[in-house]
């Protein structure tokens, strides 16, 4: 004979019932399927992590040190909003690098189309101020150890593909990005062209050549920080100060062309190496500044040309688009800025998803 339950009991079950008949109604995960937070991630490849990642289950920033390159870095990832709930999916991995003066904890590099994508992993990793994506030629600056390209292909690149469930393998990766990241971009996927399906750049340093010496200032007046006379008051905050001032030959050593000298400078161009993109997605994206030499666009968009010309005389496929002066593209006034950058992404994530579906 079965016992008798207490009358207080048996309405206690019965409410328990009510509420999960109510949650399964409306779709809800039970408390034990719902992510708490950031998954856990495990140090390796000579990276160590610096307290508890901030952030949501889908949308986080780690802290990292690295040997590679002096000081604490943020890396931003983006997870599919599926991700917990499908354990035994692999996702393809965009690598998203920002602009000079920026940094992966600014949550506006979180772009609404990378937020909104379904299908892939996001990783924003730290570049630097005007890290340049790069081995710097000279490491015994003021700033340190500065091994960008060790740290993020050697390092972040490995760490990620362990410590998520990524597709680790040429097909399901593809680099992007916007300015100063749009230089690395390319300059990764023609190092390592092993390592990446599809290759983008929003607005781009595409052109480091003599044929552009203003984008090859443009780099050197990052490394002199001649605009942080212009910050004022605002320079902790400024976005014309790029930290201590270094040589001009820090990097790449010496920019001016005198009997070859420069010869460093004319190997990292991307604009005259496409050729070592064979078989990639390629996309190029620019404006025009409105046609105003002061806006950076404006000379954005002739390095994009002359990376686009190479492409022409190579008789590669390619994906460019030329908004000018931002009519008709989302919010964007032509520049060298955000909404540009925004709109630019909603053409190129459905694009990259779709040939990651394809691959």
């Amino acid at each position: 004979m079965r016992p008798v339950l207490p009358v207080r009991l048996l309405r206690a079950k019965a409410a328990v019932a009510t509420v999960a008949a109510a949650l399964l109604l409306l779709g809800m995960p039970s408390a034990h399927a719902q992510a708490s937070g950031p998954p856990k991630m495990t140090d390796g490849f000579g990276l160590t992590q610096a307290g508890a990642a901030t952030g949501t289950a889908t949308n986080f920033v780690i802290t990292v040190t690295t040997p590679e390159v002096t000081g604490e870095h943020h890396i931003r990832i983006l997870l599919p909003g599926d991700y917990a709930a499908n354990p035994a999916k692999r996702y393809p991995v965009f690598y998203f690098l920002h602009g000079a003066s920026d940094d992966p904890v600014n949550p506006n590099l979180a772009y609404p189309a990378l937020t909104a994508a379904k299908s892939m992993i996001t990783v924003i990793p730290d570049g630097g101020l005007r890290g340049w994506y790069t081995n710097w030629l000279d490491q015994e600056t003021v700033v340190g150890a500065q091994n960008w390209e060790n740290f993020h292909i050697n390092q972040v690149i490995p760490f990620i593909d362990a410590n998520l469930r990524t597709i680790a393998a040429k097909k399901g990766r593809a680099v992007a990005g916007l300015s100063m990241g749009g230089f690395g971009s390319m300059h990764y996927a023609q190092a390592h062209p092993e390592l990446f399906s599809q290759v983008g750049a929003f607005s781009g340093a595409v052109d480091l050549s003599i044929d552009h010496a203003v984008m090859r200032a443009a780099v050197v007046a990052t490394l002199t920080n001649i605009g942080a006379a212009l910050c004022g008051s605002s320079k902790p905050t400024c976005s014309l100060d790029f930290g201590p001032t270094v040589s001009s030959d820090a990097i790449f050593g010496t920019p001016y062309p005198v009997l070859n000298l420069d010869w460093r400078w004319n190997e990292a161009d991307p604009s005259s190496h496409m050729d070592r993109l064979a078989g990639m997605g390629i996309s190029l994206y620019t404006g025009d500044g409105a046609g105003d030499p002061a806006n950076p666009e404006f000379w954005v968009r002739s390095a994009s040309q002359h990376a686009k010309d190479h492409l022409d005389a190579l008789g590669y496929p390619y994906h460019y688009v030329d908004y000018g002066n931002g009519a008709g593209w989302g919010s964007c006034d032509g520049g060298h800025d955000y909404a540009c950058w925004a709109q630019d992404l909603v053409d190129f994530v459905p694009r990259m998803e779709a040939a990651f579906a394809s691959a």
